[in-house]
This record gives C-alpha cells, sequence and structure tokens, in this order.
C-alpha cells in the first residue's frame, strides 16, 4: 500500500502517530480546522491496523518513508517504524502500543478527477511532487496545537477554474474546495519558486494560481506541540487504502445549487472568490429587480451582467470601505441635493456596519455639517446601525489623493480597500460635471473623481460606481454606451471609470442591492468557507448574527423614514425637485417601496415581512 502522486483510483491519507496525552487535542484540533485535516480515521491506542480505511494495514510499514519527530524537531526519516520499536522503549520508556495514529483525507485523490475533467495536472505533467507553502493564516489552536495553516498549490487555466473548484467540492473529505485562488502573496507567500515542502511547479501562461488547504498542516502542528516522539509520512508519501475516490463516503453528495462558482474580484492584486450557483442565481435576480425602468430612461442598455455580483464578493473581501455621494442637481436651491443617493448609501453603511466592517462616508465641504446631522438622525431612528465618521477631500495638491487613500502616502499602505460611488456628481470629458439637464454644477463638487483615478495604481483598493443616467461617478466604465444611448450623453457622461459599474433604474434601488446582496453573501456557506481558508467547526452565521444582519437589511418601514428625514432637511426630488416624499420623480407609495419588497422576498424569500 504505497503511494505517490499518481496512483489512481483510491483514496490516500497522511498520516500522524502521536503520544495517547495527546490524541484529544488532536482530535479537538483537526475538527476545528476540517480543510486542512479531514479526519478519515482515529485509531485505538496501539492500534496499528485501520479497518475502515484498508484490510490487512500495517502502520508501521505500509508507508514509504516516515519522518521522526523529538521534542518538536524533526530528526530523520525512516522506512519502517519496526525497527526503530526497541529505540521508542530505550529512549522513550515507552512503545508504539502507547500512541495513537490517525488517518487525514489527501488532495492527491482528487487529481485524478481533475484530469478527467480536462482540468491539467502540472506537477504530474512535470512529474514533481506538489508544491507545498506555509501561510500566514493561522489555524484555530486547540490544547498543545497551535501552527499556521500549509496549503498546496496547484496551477489551473483561468478558463477551467469553475471545474477544478466543482470537482474539489465534492470532495471534502480531500480538502474540499480551494481555500485561495489568485496573487499568492495574500496568504503571506513570498515566492512560488521556493515552497517549503515538495517541488516547485511551473506555472504556465494563462494559469491561475489555486490553493488547497494541506494535510503537511498536521506537520506543523507536530512541530508546535513539542511533543516527545511523534511521526507522520513524509510529505508526498501518503498511505493509500482499500477505498475507491468515487466511494460515496468521501464524496459529498451531488446538491447542484450548493456547488461554488469562481469569479473574479481584482486584478491588482490578482483575487477570485467563491460564491454557490444558489447565491448567485439570488443576487442576479436582485440585479434584474433594479433594471426596471419606470422613468424610461433607457438605462438597460448600460446595463453589465454581474457587476453586482462582483461588487459585493469585492466588499465582503473587504475591511475598511469608503462611501461617497452627493448630487447637487439643484443649484438655485439651497441645499441643492437630491432624494437619490444617501439612502442607498445609508442602506449600504447599515449592512457593512452589521458585518463588522469600517464604514467611511465622503461628502462635499459644502454639505459637512449637514450630512452629519443627518447621520445622527438616521442612527437614532434606527435606519443606521451606529454614527459613522464624515470626511471630506479637496485637492491640495499633486499627492492629495495619494494620502488620502493611502498612511502617509504610501502606496503599499492603503488606508481603505474600497471606494463606493453612489449617485454621485461625475466628471464629464471635458473637465466639468453636469446635471441630466446639461447645467454645469462644477462649482458645487469636491475633485472626489481624483480619489478613483488615484485608486486606479494603488494595489488592493477595489472601486464600484452606482448610477441610473451615466452622468454619475464610475459610470466612466460604460461611457461609450452613454455617449451613444443617453440623452445628451455626448456631454454629460462620466469620463471617470470604477472598476465595477452597477446600473439601476434609480441609484438608490442599486444601493438597495448591495445590502441584501451581501447578506446573501454571508448566509452562503461556500462563500464564508472560502473566507475563512477552510478553518472553524461554526455554522455560516449564529442566530444572533443572522437576526442582526436581517434587522439590518433595507425594509419600506426604515427607508421611507430616512426618505421622510431628507425633506425635513429640506432634499428636494431629483427630476421634478418636489420637497416631497418622492425620488426622481417617483412617489415612494408604491414605486420605491414596491421595489424594496421585491428585492426582500427575493433575498429572503416570500414570507418575510415588508419592514424589520
Amino acid at each position: 500500500m504505497f503511494s505517490s502522486s499518481t496512483d489512481k483510483g483510491y483514496q490516500q491519507a497522511n498520516v500522524v502517530i502521536l503520544p495517547n496525552q495527546l490524541a484529544d487535542d488532536f482530535e479537538a484540533f483537526c475538527r476545528r480546522n476540517p480543510a486542512p485535516l479531514p479526519l478519515l480515521y482515529r485509531s485505538q491506542s496501539g492500534e496499528t491496523s485501520c479497518p475502515p480505511l484498508a484490510e490487512q494495514a500495517d502502520i508501521r510499514k505500509d508507508v514509504s518513508q516516515y519522518c521522526l519527530y523529538e521534542d518538536g524537531r524533526l530528526v530523520r526519516t525512516l522506512s519502517s517504524l519496526h525497527s526503530w520499536a526497541s529505540e521508542l522503549q530505550a529512549v522513550h520508556r515507552g512503545s508504539l502500543s502507547d500512541m495513537v495514529s490517525f488517518y487525514l483525507g489527501c488532495s492527491f485523490g482528487f487529481e485524478g478527477k481533475l484530469k478527467k475533467a480536462g482540468v491539467p495536472v502540472r506537477n504530474v505533467e512535470q512529474g514533481r511532487n506538489i508544491s507545498m507553502y506555509r501561510t500566514a493564516v493561522r489555524c484555530i489552536p486547540a490544547g498543545a496545537f497551535c501552527c499556521p495553516l500549509v496549503v498546496t498549490m496547484r496551477p489551473v487555466p483561468a478558463g477551467l477554474l469553475d471545474a477544478a473548484v466543482e470537482v474539489t467540492h465534492l470532495n471534502p473529505l480531500a480538502h474540499g474546495a480551494p481555500v485561495h485562488v489568485g496573487d499568492p502573496a495574500l496568504l503571506g507567500i513570498q515566492d512560488l519558486s521556493r515552497p517549503d515542502y515538495g517541488d516547485q511547479v511551473e506555472v504556465q501562461p494563462g494559469d491561475v494560481p489555486v490553493f488547497w488547504a494541506c494535510g503537511v498542516t498536521a506537520i506543523e502542528a507536530i512541530l508546535s506541540s513539542r511533543a516527545s516522539v511523534a511521526f507522520s509520512h513524509s510529505p508526498g508519501c501518503m498511505f493509500l487504502t482499500d477505498i475507491p475516490d468515487s466511494a460515496s463516503s468521501i464524496t459529498a453528495p451531488p446538491q447542484p445549487e450548493l456547488t461554488p462558482l469562481c469569479f473574479p474580484v481584482s486584478h491588482n492584486p490578482l483575487l477570485y472568490s467563491l460564491v454557490s450557483k444558489a447565491a448567485v442565481a439570488k443576487i442576479r435576480d436582485l440585479e434584474m429587480i433594479i433594471g426596471d425602468d419606470p422613468g424610461q430612461r433607457g438605462i438597460r442598455a448600460l446595463f453589465v451582467q454581474d457587476e453586482l455580483l462582483r461588487s459585493c464578493l469585492a466588499l465582503s473581501h473587504s475591511s475598511s470601505v469608503v462611501i461617497t455621494t452627493g448630487f447637487p442637481t439643484h443649484y438655485m436651491h439651497s441645499p441643492p441635493d437630491e432624494t437619490d443617493g444617501p439612502p442607498g448609501a445609508i442602506a449600504m453603511a447599515t449592512m457593512l456596519l452589521s458585518l463588522g466592517k469600517q464604514v467611511t462616508l465622503l461628502t462635499d465641504r459644502r454639505a459637512l455639517e449637514m450630512n452629519r446631522a443627518i447621520v445622527d438622525e438616521a442612527v437614532k431612528t434606527g435606519v443606521l446601525k451606529s454614527a459613522i465618521p464624515l470626511v471630506t477631500f479637496e485637492d491640495s495638491g499633486p499627492d492629495a489623493a495619494l494620502h488620502f487613500l493611502c498612511h502617509h502616502g504610501d502606496p503599499n499602505k492603503p488606508r481603505y480597500d474600497h471606494l463606493v460611488a453612489i449617485e454621485r456628481s461625475g466628471r464629464a470629458e471635458d473637465g466639468n460635471y453636469y446635471n441630466m439637464r446639461g447645467v454645469n454644477i462644477k462649482h458645487l463638487v469636491d475633485p472626489v473623481d481624483d480619489l478613483f483615478i488615484a485608486a486606479k495604481n494603488i494595489a488592493g483598493i477595489t472601486t464600484t460606481g452606482i448610477g441610473d443616467g451615466g452622468n454619475e461617478l464610475g459610470m466612466g466604465k460604460v461611457k461609450e454606451k452613454v455617449k451613444n444611448l443617453m440623452p445628451s450623453g455626448s456631454l454629460i457622461a462620466c469620463n471617470v471609470p470604477a472598476d465595477l459599474a452597477i446600473t439601476a433604474g434609480v441609484s438608490n434601488w442599486g444601493g438597495y442591492a448591495v445590502a441584501c446582496g451581501l447578506y446573501l453573501l454571508h448566509t452562503c456557506p461556500s462563500h464564508q468557507r472560502y473566507l475563512k481558508r477552510g478553518l472553524g467547526q461554526d455554522p455560516v452565521a449564529t442566530e444572533e448574527q443572522l437576526q442582526d444582519w436581517t434587522a439590518n437589511l433595507p425594509s419600506v418601514e426604515k427607508e421611507e423614514s430616512f426618505l421622510s428625514t431628507l425633506v425635513r432637511f429640506g432634499i428636494r426630488s431629483g427630476k421634478t425637485g418636489h420637497l416631497a416624499m418622492e425620488v426622481d420623480g417617483l412617489t415612494f407609495h408604491p414605486t420605491h417601496s414596491d421595489i424594496i419588497t421585491r428585492l426582500l422576498e427575493a433575498t429572503l424569500g416570500s414570507t418575510m415581512q415588508s419592514s424589520s
């Protein structure tokens, strides 16, 4: 039962052999870190066989090479444990009868399935052992065991990422789906050419580095425990079971709606994320709902599929988010702002806060005090979960944007990782800012666009623009469509792109959809497992968390309350200028309340209440 990565058809296992007194701690460590340490079998003390995995097995000789550890150090390798039994008795006053063997799932078990699915297995092609790397991600400790996660890396062509994810997702006892896809530096791996274990595997043009949790994590755990004596398999020298790879005991039952899909989130640094087919379908439903166009602006012509999904994924991976809004279309009034934008901004902010993100609201200097009072009122009325800082930006020099976005102006130390503009005046090609009537309102707008331009050259900052006409910040991504298809498009079109451009019939709806999309991602097991790198026993969320997230979704009651607050502050409807309960000339009831209800139904199901 000797094994190598080229053995076909049978489940393989990593092996750890520990003294009795550490066995319970190690089992708890495995349970808390199921992706790297999927426990197939724990032996009885002194048991050398493992009947559930292989008949006639003898762990003393059935691994081609063992590693011996003493006091947390690798001492040497052994070809058999038989010859070492007497030394164990003499040196450590113990015997193998005082030790417990653990058999852990191994990713070699899915390599044949990858090949069958048409995914090249580069390490096999190159005749090399798999590359294994120690990461900066810490496993969840248990007793004496506390160590970093170890991962394997397999280069996968970008067009085959979904196939690789699906095949491995169906093999949870062989480490399951990837825990990271993209830039190795995001795991703390600085150089792919220098693996900590195994061999270097060459990445071919068009390949993406894909990382799976690895059973060699167990070796790191042994080293951390400083066990007086312990054994493991030598990396790459696995225990071969009698269980076929296709056996139902090691594969998950097919549940197509739970199968993860892989989506690009960022190009700098390169990052993909995973999300289940079911969650993708629901977020696409949200995207279709907000595409309703009761104002008949022709907004569907600007639609790009999955911009909402990718923005929500990027926000899910973020930790510190800036949200900016403000479109002073009513330049003849004071204040000149409109009711589209602030409600969507606050809806996103409160959901992000609920998910533990840092949120900052960026506003124009002229509107700072008014917006501070509006935020305070939103907190008092329960529309906003808690107070958030408000900041302004002005062009104080060539490096102003860099210093705003990064600590000490250092592009390697970004202060924020996502900028969101919702219904924010966007700079046109001629440097001016226009409302939909073609009136230049530049004198009322601070140069927030400079931040989106600067962010393009700062690794780790993603930008999103949400708009409903094409003259909003971020809509530069669809500028040519705006010029050709929207009224006065050649004049008003925003020239500043965002990485992601969400279009909606009313911009507020885009903000509501982002909040709902974030809820769906944080209740998606596939996405949460990916965020947690496959570590932790916890369910997707506790009941308390679910209640909090649900309470912080937009609702008809909260949005009506907040709109009334805006009206009391003298903020008017965008299209008509009415100081009334309307946005873009559309009354709150029934138009906006109906959209909110539909979004909540798509998110929570048809039995939900229309208010929290």
